[in-house]
């Protein structure tokens, strides 16, 4: 991007390819950006829908006690849900043990103090099979925040997450008026085709954000327990 400097502060290897942590320079000042396999995750200075995904979802449920978030990012999804006293326990699904070690170790900055709250477990593992795991009503939220969309999946694997036959596994490990909340960086009917196969009330939410100048769009997508 023209105007912009950009540094790698840390990479790491998988078999799922290549996550790397970079500090992009520029007007808005330093800002840590995540990718995985070149594909834009996020970063530090658009977090409100990321933040938005936490609080729509936590005003579905009256009582959330039990909440899991699949995918760590930057923290900020957690740190909203945890920044509510209902919360008791909350369960951080994380893939990638490089970006649970970069924010444990400070090497995002914010991260230490994100995981300080004695209510977080971060469970390094993929997130649909702890879905296919998990007890019966074993919590009041899932969130996802796993993918940027059909088009940009993260990892092609993660196709399976929007399929009727895993969303039904989450329907199960959610407790009588639970829901399940996924963050989308585009309008997707076929998701919310997929999600009403198995819930019984599906709400789509526009989010406006403003992305370096650009007005855009991103989704998120709440499926209800009755």
């Amino acid at each position: 991007m023209a105007g912009m400097d950009f540094a790698t502060i840390a990479r790491a290897e998988s078999e799922r390819g290549e996550l790397v942590l970079r500090e992009r320079r520029g007007d808005d000042g330093s800002v840590l950006e995540l990718r995985a396999n070149g594909i834009f995750v996020m970063d530090t200075l658009e977090t409100s829908t990321e933040r938005a995904l936490a609080t729509v979802a936590l005003a579905t449920v009256e009582s959330p006690r039990s909440v899991l978030v699949g995918g760590l990012g930057l923290g900020f999804t957690m740190n909203e849900v945890l920044a509510d006293h209902r919360v008791e326990e909350c369960t951080v699904v994380e893939i990638e043990p490089a970006l649970v070690d970069w924010m444990d170790d400070g090497t995002v900055p914010h991260g230490p103090s994100m995981l300080s709250d004695p209510r977080l477990a971060i469970d390094i593992a993929d997130v649909a099979d702890v879905l296919e795991q998990a007890p019966d009503s074993a919590y009041d939220l899932v969130v996802l925040d796993v993918d940027n969309g059909p088009g940009y999946l993260v990892h092609d694997s993660n196709r399976s997450l929007y399929h009727p036959d895993l969303l039904s596994e989450a329907r199960d490990a959610l407790r009588p008026g639970g829901a399940l909340t996924v963050w989308w960086a585009a309008e997707a009917p076929e998701l919310e085709t997929s999600l009403a196969e198995v819930f019984e009330e599906v709400v789509p939410h526009p989010l406006e954000v403003n992305l370096q100048g650009r007005r855009e769009n991103y989704w998120l997508y709440e499926a209800r327990v009755a």
